[in-house]
């Protein structure tokens, strides 16, 4: 059983700063969509990770968005603040994260992180990482005019 099994995902206009703890990226570059493929997974997911101590969480979103996908020059916005549930993630209780859009213009030759890869692609994944989760965050950028 993942972890991410009977998720419920959230949308919400703001929070608390202190209960952001993740930050996850929409990119694009191009008119395409980015996508990273961890080291140890055959699937694909949004660029994003946890806060760490000190930073802000636009702070957390670019460092994840360069340290997954190598983005040298970019413009990045939050598009809004997105919960999860899930019986196995933090006990089930709620965990807030912030979405964020980016639109990649250069990117650095070598990756320096966990990410094996980047797929630079027209379409969505089939195979993605969080599959209750990562369309339901794209679903939500649409809604709020972010993206096509």
């Amino acid at each position: 059983m993942a972890w991410y099994d009977g998720a419920v995902v959230r949308f919400y206009d703001r929070v608390d700063d202190a209960l952001l703890r993740f930050a996850v990226i929409i990119a694009r570059t191009g008119g395409k969509w980015v996508f990273c493929k961890h080291r140890d997974r055959d699937t694909y997911e949004l660029p994003g990770g946890h806060r760490e101590t000190g930073e802000s969480i636009l702070e957390a979103a670019q460092r994840e968005l360069y340290e997954e996908t190598g983005a040298l020059t970019y413009r990045m916005e939050p598009v809004g603040v997105y919960s999860i549930s899930a019986p196995g993630n933090f006990n089930g209780e709620e965990s807030f994260g912030m979405l964020c859009y980016a639109e990649i213009e250069s990117f650095e030759q070598e990756l320096h992180s966990e990410i094996e890869s980047i797929l630079i692609t027209d379409r969505l994944p089939d195979n993605w990482s969080y599959p209750p989760i990562h369309p339901k965050l794209i679903e939500e950028a649409r809604r709020r005019r972010f993206i096509e």
